[in-house]
């Protein structure tokens, strides 16, 4: 029983090890690209979430800019440049270019 019992044990450690290796890669942060063109943001990913990269790639002849209306970031993109920000909470940001108030973009953070 005793042999048993601690084959037992094993498991159940390879099993904790097992979950905390696959909850570890599942939070690490990602890098989500958003490509500014012809007077427009491209389509928001999907999937972003606190801790995460959003980088905007301004492949237009203009200068734009990625301006969350909470304040939380606001990122100046020279023609054929990018800029980035960290999401630091969850919720809808609402986004719009200052020079393009036309531009308007949602990004759901999870």
């Amino acid at each position: 029983m005793s042999a048993r019992r601690g084959f037992i044990r094993l498991l159940v450690a390879a099993g904790w090890l097992t979950v905390a290796a696959v909850s570890s890669a599942a939070a690490a942060p990602k890098v989500h690209t958003i490509v500014v063109a012809d007077m427009a943001y491209g389509p928001a990913p999907a999937d972003v979430h606190v801790g995460d990269t959003v980088r905007w790639v301004n492949n237009d002849m203009f200068r734009h800019t990625a301006t969350a209306r909470d304040g939380s970031f606001d990122l100046d993109m020279k023609p054929k440049a990018s800029a980035e920000t960290v999401v630091k909470k969850a919720g809808t940001i609402n986004v719009y270019c200052r020079f393009h108030p036309g531009m308007k973009q949602t990004l759901t953070v999870k």
